[in-house]
């Protein structure tokens, strides 16, 4: 059989709704494509940790120093079973690391940005994970099974982070004058990255991810079904969002939006974000600091 019957094999069997295994035979480009995805989903949760950890010395109260502690845990935990999944794709852990702190690989735009008062860890625990949650439980259903059974260990684990920022987002805008208007600054400062979360609009027929079934649902499908999740609940709660333009349209079935600035999510992904480098330098540190310990459990003798 010839490589390209192989890889039309292989397309009937994920048009199908099959899954498929880490050591079957896969195409190039759907292992690549795959690979990248991952990586990419690993990287975001280990520089996800970041945010929210330069808040846990300053939190309020001593239960939340302890909630916030166990959800950047969690985040981590998250990462190594990502890293674990991409590695049976055929590239290791400390290649995905040493990319990662070097810039050579991406993580996600919300993660490039400055959290600037308790507010804005409110707005990453309810509207961030939100979204997160609604691309990830679409990924229930990703043609490659390996990275099902992650996300159907890591999706329960967020829902429990979500119910941890609607807490706090509770607990601001039911508080005093000043905490309100904190909250309200914070969703002002992130709806722009929350738009660009999902991606640009794109053609799902040129959507090599929705093409081999890694990805099962379009950006705009995604960020329509957060916005009819969050936004009349940010509503309910008198809060209101930074897009005039932002309304229900009867006549097409689905949400209108104003345009969110695509060129700063374009110099984002570049890795030009606005804490780009100071997250990434603080992971490097973390890296060369602690090579030590890789050696160690690698087996590499130290110098004396």
């Amino acid at each position: 059989m010839s490589y390209e019957e192989r890889v039309a094999e292989f397309k009937a069997r994920v048009d199908a709704g099959e899954k498929i295994e880490a050591g079957e035979w896969m195409p190039d480009e759907y292992r690549a494509s795959l690979l990248k995805f991952i990586e990419m989903h690993a990287n975001s949760e280990v520089m996800g940790c970041l945010p929210e950890r330069e808040w846990i010395p300053r939190a309020p109260t001593l239960k939340r120093k302890l909630s916030l502690t166990a959800k950047v845990q969690d985040e981590a935990g998250h990462a190594q079973i990502l890293y674990r999944v991409a590695e049976d794709l055929g590239k290791s852990r400390d290649h995905m690391w040493d990319d990662l702190v070097n810039g050579r690989t991406k993580f996600h735009n919300v993660f490039h940005y400055p959290t600037e008062s308790w507010g804005d860890v409110a707005v990453i625990g309810w509207l961030i994970d939100g979204a997160a949650l609604v691309t990830q439980k679409a990924l229930l259903d990703c043609s490659y099974l390996p990275y099902v059974r992650a996300m159907r260990r890591i999706c329960p684990e967020e829902s429990v982070h979500l119910r941890h920022g609607e807490e706090l987002t509770l607990e601001l805008v039911s508080g005093t004058p000043e905490q309100r208007e904190m909250f309200q600054d914070a969703v002002n400062r992130w709806w722009r990255p929350i738009m660009h979360f999902f991606g640009p609009p794109s053609k799902p027929e040129k959507d090599v991810l929705l093409y081999w079934g890694i990805k099962t649902r379009s950006n705009e499908d995604l960020r329509q079904e957060f916005f009819s999740t969050y936004v009349p609940k940010l509503w309910d709660l008198g809060i209101s969002v930074p897009d005039p333009d932002l309304a229900w349209n009867e006549e097409k079935g689905e949400w209108d939006w104003g345009d969110p600035g695509w060129d700063e999510f374009w110099e984002v992904v570049k890795g030009n974000g606005p804490r780009t480098k100071d997250r990434l330098s603080r992971r490097k540190q973390i890296w060369d600091h602690h090579a030590w310990v890789r050696e160690v459990f690698n087996g590499i003798p130290r110098a004396a």
